[in-house]
C-alpha cells in the first residue's frame, strides 16, 4: 500500500475499472515524470524550473489546432494526456497545480505553519483525488471535499513517517511554529537524523524527547481526523472503487499506528506496512 506521493495513483489496479486504466497511466506518467523533474538527478534548481516550465507551456497547448500549434513537447507524455483530458472533461488547472507544487519543492525547504503546509497539499495531494473523482463522474461538492481530506491525509502522513529523508534532502515539513510551540529546534531534527535514532539514556538530547513525542502525537492526530473525515467518500462510490479507496485509507491509518507503536523513531528505521498489515487492512476495508 503506498501512501507516498504519487503512488496514490491506483495504476493498473485490478479493482480499477478498464476503462479508466489508460487515463490514469496518462495522468500518473505526466505527473510522476514532473516529480521526477523536481526531485531527481543533479540539475541545478534553474534548470528544474525551466524544464517545469515546458510542462506548464505543453498543457497551455491542449485544445488548440494541432495544425497551427505544431506537435506538442514531450509528444509520448502528453498527446496521450491531452486525449485522456479531452476524453473525460478533466479540468487542467489541477494539472497545473501538481506542476506548481513540484516547483514550490525546488525553491521551498520550510513551512511556516499548518496554513502554509494545507496551501502546498492543496496543490501536491488534492489534485489525486480530485482527478480520479472527474474520472468517475462523482466530483459533487461534498465528494471533493472528502477527497481533499484524504489526500492531505495521505500527505501528512507521508511527512511524518519521512521525517528523517526528508532532512537528509534539506527539508522541514513539519510547521515552524509547531516546532517552537512543542519546544523541538531544528537542529534537534538534524543531529537526530544524522545519528539515524532518537537520543536515549544520559545524552543531553534526550531531555526533549517528551517535546517530540508531544510534536508528533498532534501531527499524527491531524492526519488522522483527515483520513477519517473523508472515509465517507467509500460508500459514494462504485463498489470496486470504494474497495480501493478503503485499502489507502486503511494504509495510511496503520502507518500511523506504526508511527505510534515505534513511539515516534522516525530516525531508526521508517515505518511501513508489514505482509501481516494486508490482512488486518483488507478485513477493515470490507468490515467497517
Amino acid at each position: 500500500m503506498a501512501v507516498d506521493h504519487y503512488e496514490n495513483f491506483p495504476v493498473a489496479s485490478l479493482l480499477l475499472p478498464r476503462h479508466l486504466r489508460a487515463a490514469v497511466r496518462d495522468i500518473y506518467r505526466y505527473a510522476r515524470t514532473a516529480d521526477d523533474i523536481a526531485d531527481e538527478g543533479d540539475a541545478a534548481p534553474q534548470e528544474r524550473l525551466a524544464a517545469l516550465a515546458e510542462f506548464h507551456h505543453a498543457l497551455e497547448l491542449f485544445g488548440q489546432n494541432p495544425a497551427t500549434r505544431g506537435p506538442l513537447p514531450h509528444a509520448h507524455i502528453f498527446e496521450p494526456l491531452e486525449a485522456t483530458v479531452r476524453r473525460h472533461a478533466l479540468p487542467v488547472d489541477l494539472l497545473h497545480d501538481l506542476l506548481s507544487a513540484f516547483e514550490q519543492d525546488v525553491v521551498t525547504q520550510r513551512y511556516e505553519d499548518d496554513t502554509q503546509l494545507l496551501d502546498y497539499c492543496r496543490r501536491s495531494a488534492n489534485p489525486v483525488g480530485r482527478l480520479l473523482l472527474h474520472l468517475y463522474d462523482r466530483a459533487t461538492d461534498d465528494n471533493l471535499r472528502c477527497s481533499d481530506a484524504i489526500c492531505t491525509g495521505l500527505q501528512l502522513t507521508n511527512f511524518w513517517q519521512d521525517v528523517a529523508i526528508d532532512w537528509h534532502k534539506h527539508r522541514v515539513y513539519l510547521p515552524q511554529d509547531a516546532l517552537r510551540r512543542h519546544g523541538v529546534p531544528q537542529a534537534w531534527i538534524g543531529r537526530c537524523a544524522r545519528a539515524g535514532r532518537l537520543p536515549a539514556g544520559a545524552h543531553p538530547d534526550a531531555a526533549l524527547l517528551p517535546a517530540w513525542r508531544s510534536l508528533m502525537m498532534d501531527r499524527v492526530q491531524w492526519a488522522r481526523n483527515l483520513l477519517l473525515e473523508g472515509r465517507p467518500l467509500t460508500r459514494r462510490l462504485p463498489w470496486r472503487a470504494g474497495l480501493e479507496l478503503r485499502l489507502v485509507i486503511q494504509g495510511g491509518l496503520t502507518i500511523l499506528e506504526r508511527l505510534e507503536q515505534l513511539n515516534y523513531d522516525v530516525f531508526e528505521r521508517r515505518p511501513i506496512l508489514r505482509r501481516t498489515d494486508w490482512l488486518r487492512m483488507a478485513l477493515r476495508s470490507i468490515f467497517q
